[in-house]
């Protein structure tokens, strides 16, 4: 699998990953930052809360960690929490912005 693949391949499985208060996908949400696919199979994956009090914090990261481990080929994984820049509504999928909306 190219870097390309793999990245695409843990896009998608966090799209598995649902913030259950919310009732929607991470990647939905725009928690994901960024992915990073270093030495052709380690991957690190930068994300966020929607607030830095969200009692599902550690079962989101557990849940994104497991679903990206489950990845056929997959080296090492890290699932990096950070609040900066801030999580705002601007960064949910537009589509869904606009059912809710926002």
């Amino acid at each position: 699998m190219t870097r390309e693949e793999l990245r695409n391949a843990v896009w998608n499985k966090l799209k598995e990953v649902i913030d259950w208060e919310i009732g929607l996908d991470v990647v939905t949400l725009g928690l994901v930052y960024n992915i990073e696919v270093e030495n052709e199979n380690d991957v690190r994956v930068t994300m966020t809360m929607t607030t830095p009090m969200c009692p599902l914090v550690g079962s989101i990261l557990s849940d994104a960690e497991m679903k990206v481990r489950s990845i056929d080929g997959i080296g090492n994984v890290e699932v990096e929490l950070t609040f900066d820049p801030p999580w705002t509504p601007d960064r949910i999928d537009p589509s869904i912005r606009k059912q809710l909306g926002i």
